[in-house]
């Protein structure tokens, strides 16, 4: 479909879902709305159509991995929680905060931030583990510190993909190269490494964080989120809608057991290694003629399946945390499996909007939304204007369809071609294409990161989008004026 149609559903549920707070019921309507589209305006149709189109997303695995590894991390959550892991490592930290005091420092709000900050950073390999482990490690903290959960959300989003999209030995630079050698590039991994210095988009979202951080400075919703907190002492707004429940977050740690930090940090770091290993073992058999056994392990990891690597390292960590737990006699089977069904059951709404996120994504791709976004100004662009406007098109994708992924599969067809036809500068129009996608997915209530950066926080979802977008709309102001300087500059 090649028409203005095909853009009605994603904003009416960006629409809907910024006015109602509604999320669930928005996209509900969105994708029920694109059926319809598609079927003709057969009511009839169009409804089984939208309830066929639920069941289809479980066809795809790495939908269903996903939904299971959001699920699972419920389990993971509790359990930490219950062993006096969590309390443990608050307790390491502000052991580590007393003496920072005692030096006279009393920055103890400041340093925690920018630990927070770092932690996602050097959690590139994947999105949602950086996003989770910030969120999962720090929000305690953050309670404690009278910080809102929104400044949370917006950290642990800002740090996540940004990081993985500048460092891309992960599951993004692979899937990125793959596109970049679609289009006949020879050196498709020197391209993309080469188009980082002009990624200027996650360079200013991260430098956004610090000099929030750093200079105290919050503007428009994340301002008001401040003075509430300091007014009222509420961490959220009232009747917000926290991502996942009191209880799962504020589970008891079991009577008479002694807080030890290394009851989270040896399961949470054997997540992020087994990611690390699940990467490598999925990417290993894709690798063709390795020079050495470094140049195969580097080269597997790009090849990787992200959704089986965050499934399998969610599950490793299960399974380790249950043998160290059992060992130390903090509990047994019964309690392990009582535990993990209540902590699946906890984050069954994150798991549906995941579903609801991985559906509307299929209704936008029926409908050619992307595609038509694409062409409506694929005829009258300049070289020296293509890169600024292949960054905003990008981003006006990645929001209306959720997916930075989604988009880049689609701009990188489109751009790169029109990048030689136009003879603009190639590392310029990668680099749009690449910050375009995460510019609109940072700003997208429907995109899985920013969902999931909500849920590991505990804040309410739209709170999250709404105080975390004006930061995002001057970063990616400002790279607007970048490309259209450097693209009459270097053309």
């Amino acid at each position: 479909m090649n028409s203005f149609l095909s853009v009605l559903p994603p904003l009416l549920a960006i629409v809907l879902a910024l006015r109602t707070k509604q999320v669930y019921i928005s996209l509900v309507a969105a994708i029920w709305l694109g059926w319809l589209i598609l079927n003709d305006w057969n009511l009839m149709a169009g409804t089984v159509a939208t309830l066929e189109g639920f069941v289809d997303v479980f066809k795809d695995a790495g939908n269903t991995r996903t939904i299971m590894f959001c699920s699972l991390v419920g389990a993971l959550l509790i359990f930490i929680q219950y062993s006096g892991g969590v309390q443990g490592f608050i307790n390491r930290i502000e052991l580590r905060m007393n003496k920072w005091a005692k030096r006279g420092g009393g920055r103890d709000r400041m340093l925690i931030e920018i630990m927070a900050l770092l932690t996602g950073i050097l959690l590139f390999v994947d999105t949602s583990i950086s996003s989770l482990t910030v969120g999962t490690l720090y929000r305690p903290l953050f309670d404690r510190l009278k910080i809102p959960r929104e400044k949370l959300a917006y950290i642990a989003d800002s740090s996540s993909a940004p990081s993985s999209i500048l460092l891309p030995f992960n599951a993004w630079g692979a899937f990125i190269t793959g596109l970049i050698l679609a289009q006949g590039v020879e050196r498709p991994f020197q391209t993309m490494f080469s188009a980082m210095v002009f990624n200027y988009y996650p360079i200013l979202t991260i430098l956004g964080v610090l000099i929030v951080v750093l200079g105290r400075k919050d503007i428009g919703p994340m301002a008001k989120a401040e003075r509430r907190v300091r007014e009222q002492g509420l961490l959220m707004n009232e009747g917000a809608q926290p991502m996942v429940s009191d209880e799962l977050i504020s589970h008891e740690m079991k009577e008479g057991v002694k807080p030890r930090a290394m009851n989270m940090l040896i399961p949470l770091g054997v997540m992020i290694g087994m990611m690390i290993v699940g990467l490598a073992a999925t990417g290993w058999s894709k690798v063709e003629a390795p020079a050495s056994f470094l140049d195969h392990l580097s080269r597997a990891h790009r090849y990787g399946s992200g959704s089986a690597a965050v499934l399998y390292a969610v599950t490793s960590s299960l399974f380790v945390a249950m043998v160290l737990y059992r060992a130390q006699g903090i509990m047994k089977l019964s309690k392990m499996v009582n535990l993990t069904l209540k902590g699946i059951s906890e984050l069954m709404p994150l798991a549906l909007l995941m579903m609801l996120a991985f559906s509307i994504s299929a209704v936008c791709k029926e409908l050619g939304t992307g595609v038509w976004l694409a062409g409506v100004t694929e005829g009258w662009l300049s070289p020296e204007l293509l890169p600024a406007v292949i960054f905003a098109l990008t981003a006006l994708i990645a929001f209306s369809t959720g997916t930075s992924w989604g988009t880049f599969a689609i701009m990188v067809a489109i751009a790169l071609p029109m990048a030689q036809v136009h003879e603009a500068n190639l590392f310029l129009v990668v680099a749009a294409v690449m910050g375009g996608g995460v510019f609109g997915d940072h700003c997208s209530p429907i995109s899985d990161t920013t969902i999931i950066s909500s849920m590991a926080s505990a804040s309410d979802h739209i709170d999250h989008v709404r105080t975390q977008l004006p930061y995002a709309l001057i970063a990616g102001g400002i790279t607007f004026i970048l490309y259209l300087i450097l693209g009459m500059l270097l053309h």
